[in-house]
């Protein structure tokens, strides 16, 4: 299962989210490309609302799990990403934050799995 984000410019898109995020980011045509980071995976592609049932630019929420908050949340904030608050505890021990990016899609990063 991969989640999906679209954006209205797809290389400014990846740009972003490796500076800001640290993802890796393969180009695989003009519409789309994926990012990963560890074992997950995200398509992102270009917002065409005539073939997607409307556009959803702005409307994803994708968590990752990382190793590091604290040095990741600093990446995330030197780049500028809407932050939505610090690093805070959660479940059982673990730590995240959530942040907008460029297009307003919602990634959330912790250090433990979704329970």
């Amino acid at each position: 299962m991969y989640p999906s984000l679209t954006y209205r410019d797809v290389g400014a898109a990846l740009t972003w989210l490796a500076e800001a995020f640290g993802f890796q980011a393969q180009v695989l045509d003009e519409d789309s490309a994926i990012v990963r980071s560890a074992s997950g995976t995200a398509v992102i592609q270009t917002d065409r609302p005539e073939d997607l049932h409307g556009s959803h630019t702005g409307h994803g929420w994708v968590y990752v799990v990382v190793e590091d908050i604290d040095a990741h949340y600093a990446r995330a904030k030197a780049a500028g990403a809407g932050l939505l608050g610090e690093p805070h505890a959660y479940g059982d021990g673990d730590r995240g934050y959530s942040a907008r990016d460029l297009e307003g899609n919602l990634w959330s990063f912790g250090t433990g799995p979704v329970p």
